[in-house]
């Protein structure tokens, strides 16, 4: 053996590169986790964006919710289908009078609690 070798100097070099090497892998692995691909960084933007489309989605839920709902009362109850052909088609029951005033559409419902209050005392005074 040599003399560099017994003092210990010569694993000196060594070990100076080894923890340099193991350092530099450190600062390498520690750029990855928080700048790569994959990395912390890029794992926030997708956050956000999974919150901004949770939030778009709500309001889709909501309205699918309701559709269903809808869909379910028109397969099990006659209500809703009464509903729709009158709403959607004019349909009028047999039992019933339709009455159609000209000028008038279906959402003009605001009629006067008496009709008679609103005509008296206006002409000739």
């Amino acid at each position: 053996m040599t003399r560099a070798m017994k003092n210990g100097t010569g694993v000196w070099p060594f070990r100076k590169w080894l923890a340099l090497g193991a350092l530099a892998l450190l600062i390498l692995l520690q750029y990855k986790l928080w700048l790569g691909r994959g990395g912390w960084q890029e794992l926030e933007q997708v956050s956000a964006r999974v919150e901004a489309q949770e939030a778009a989605n709500a309001p889709m839920r909501e309205r699918n919710a309701r559709l269903a709902a809808e869909v379910k009362d028109l397969k099990t109850g006659l209500d809703a289908v009464e509903e729709r052909a009158r709403s959607d088609m004019g349909m009028v029951r047999a039992d019933e009078q339709f009455f159609w005033v000209p000028g008038v559409s279906a959402d003009d419902t605001t009629a006067p609690p008496n009709p008679e209050a609103s005509t008296s005392g206006g002409e000739g005074s």
